[in-house]
């Protein structure tokens, strides 16, 4: 093509239409360049996409179940100790084994504190015997004062002896009660109804005061104790003292270490005092009937609750994507223009996200989330609640 020499034509076109007119000429042609170049401009900013999937948020009340680690420990647990030492004569009962309040588990060695309370006995005879022979001194110089035969300071002194002679009565009666609780020490007894561990001292061992003889645990009933955050129990505690119930069903789910669900469900007692400082948390506490003995004392589950959120929103996981820990969404406006929205979920259920701060009508992009981006327009397909929910709800 061959180059057209502007300032040429320019004087040619002055010498025959003249220079008015060919400024006005001039004018309507800039203001179609112009014209032209913003008609192409707003084409190109103007992007619709066709049939994206659309779906309508609307409030629910979601009833959602929460799983926390648990240790489970017997109602009652005592450990049972030597409190004398001697050799282990015999074993009563067997590891794992059942046994009834007062029955005897162990006998130790007991000759040693038998003997003692021979000599306990004989020491409290002693100071009866003593004590009579004082008694009878005090009342023999009683007489000789009253007929004048000895002074009185003699009857003074015969009492003296009585009342020594009686402490030692005393004095004896806490050696002999010593001595049989000593030996009653060498028989040692299940103090209520339980299941006896294994047995660290054998028959025949040599046991001092404060071994280890074994375990003894009443299984009837178990406590199974959960931890929560500060903001966990700052939530329940508020709900609690409104009159609310923010766990929906009082009734407690446990499941055992092999996924089971246990037969039977518990109840929320109580809660620690303080908060554990290397992890800022707090026990809570859940007593669980265990008639079958089925769960041991040591035993690790979970505890289910079924917590209840109204007026929250159901967004779906593949509705959404995340950038730097941020959950975003794409929004569609009135005009069907996308806008992306941030916002934070409140709980995962199964593949949804629990939120909250939406408004009911929000329209989100449901699929190909990677077709659009902020700013485009688009032609929505709307799909249905009961359509995207029915879907999805195999994944829960």
């Amino acid at each position: 093509m061959k180059s057209i020499n502007l300032g040429w034509t320019l004087g040619v076109l002055s010498k025959n239409i003249g220079l008015k007119s060919l400024t006005l000429l001039l004018t309507f042609l800039v203001f179609g360049i112009f014209s032209c170049n913003s008609k192409n401009s707003k084409d190109q900013e103007i992007v619709i996409l066709d049939n994206i999937p659309v779906l309508e948020l609307t409030p629910k009340t979601i009833e959602f179940p929460k799983t926390y680690v648990c240790e489970i420990q017997a109602v009652q647990f005592v450990e049972i100790r030597a409190k004398v030492e001697g050799f282990v004569d015999r074993i009563y009962v067997d590891e794992g084994q059942f046994v009834k309040k007062g029955q005897i588990l162990f006998q130790l060695s007991s000759l040693e504190f038998t003997e003692m309370v021979n000599s306990a006995n004989a020491k409290l005879s002693q100071a009866k015997a003593e004590a009579q022979a004082a008694t009878l001194e005090m009342e023999r110089l009683r007489i000789l004062v009253e007929k004048d035969i000895i002074s009185p300071s003699e009857l003074q002194l015969a009492k003296s002896k009585k009342e020594v002679a009686e402490s030692g009565i005393a004095e004896a009666e806490a050696m002999l009660k010593n001595a049989k609780t000593g030996l009653s020490y060498t028989t040692i007894r299940a103090p209520f109804d339980g299941i006896v561990d294994r047995f660290p001292k054998k028959s025949g061992a040599l046991v001092t005061s404060g071994d280890l003889l074994t375990n003894i645990t009443d299984i009837n009933e178990v406590f199974a104790y959960f931890k929560v955050t500060e903001n966990e129990y700052l939530t329940y505690m508020r709900a609690k003292m409104e009159g609310e119930e923010l766990i929906s069903n009082p009734d407690v789910t446990l499941i055992l270490s092999d996924g089971e669900v246990f037969e039977y469900t518990g109840k929320l007692e109580t809660l620690e005092a303080d908060f554990e400082r290397g992890t800022g948390s707090i026990a809570f506490r859940v007593r669980f009937p265990n008639p079958d003995q089925l769960i041991k004392h040591g035993a690790s589950g979970k505890i289910q609750l079924s917590n209840q959120l109204e007026n929250v929103f159901l967004v779906p996981q593949k509705s959404t994507f995340e950038i730097q820990d941020y959950s975003y969404v794409y929004i569609l406006d009135k005009d069907n223009q996308v806008k992306v929205r941030s916002f934070k979920p409140v709980q995962r259920y199964g593949v949804y996200y629990i939120a909250e701060g939406f408004e009911e009508g929000d329209r989100i992009i449901y699929e190909g989330i990677q077709q659009v981006k902020d700013g485009v327009f688009v032609s929505p397909a709307m799909v249905s609640e009961k359509e995207a929910y029915d879907t999805l709800s195999t994944s829960l």
